[in-house]
């Protein structure tokens, strides 16, 4: 018996992919000639769309150069992901089993290409999981606004009072709310707590295993 629908974001929830994307837009930056930007400003970017990294990070860009910015990361991120291996963080391949057998329907909403999501969650071993993915490439609004959230309520044929969003940074805890989920920040990604309390994230754990007692309460 189906108990509910979980929506994860990936980068920094379930994936530890922080030095892949850090390298990457500092490696993209110097070969587009672009002033340099601190691991920590790239960082605080995460989980946003490609073109919302480049324009927060560069707010006076022109738009044709966001384009070749994108592509010219893609490209990096693809040559790079032959020697920085993404892994998934402790205990999610775990915790996802149990979610699952719990009969929890599993999701991720990501601002990553949806390409990119279906190839590195075979890459972690937790495609077997996951029931629907969501890309920034599947959607016209991305976080914090509730489209990605909408389109998995509708495919999966849940209701926003059924579903819980996970996430690491406040964008996540905002998409969640203003879909009318239950949200659930996580605090080993690349947001802080503060933000993720601040964004109005009903629960924040600390570990993934976490996650399974808060849904055992009947949350959902």
């Amino acid at each position: 018996m189906r108990k509910g629908l979980i929506i994860f974001d990936f980068d920094g929830t379930l994936g530890d992919t922080r030095q892949n994307i850090v390298t990457t837009m500092q490696m993209t930056i110097s070969e587009m000639h672009l002033p340099y930007r601190s691991e920590g400003d790239c960082a605080s970017t995460i989980g946003l769309p490609l073109a919302g990294c480049f324009r927060t990070l560069f707010p006076h860009i022109q738009d044709e150069l966001i384009s070749r910015c994108s592509e010219t990361y893609r490209r990096i991120f693809n040559e790079n992901l032959q020697t920085i291996k993404p892994q998934a963080f402790p205990g999610i391949v775990e915790t996802l089993h149990v979610l699952h057998q719990n009969g929890f329907t599993l999701t991720i909403a990501s601002s990553r290409s949806h390409l990119s999501l279906t190839g590195l969650t075979h890459d972690m071993s937790i495609a077997d999981y996951i029931s629907y993915l969501i890309g920034a490439d599947d959607v016209k609004e991305a976080k914090p606004k509730p489209e990605p959230v909408l389109k998995t309520l509708a495919a999966m044929q849940f209701s926003a009072t059924e579903t819980l969003v996970v996430g690491d940074m406040a964008v996540d805890i905002l998409m969640g709310a203003n879909a009318g989920t239950k949200t659930c920040g996580v605090t080993w990604g690349n947001g802080k707590k503060e933000e993720l309390e601040q964004a109005g994230a009903d629960y924040i754990i600390d570990r993934i295993e976490d996650l399974i007692g808060i849904t055992n309460k009947n949350i959902l």
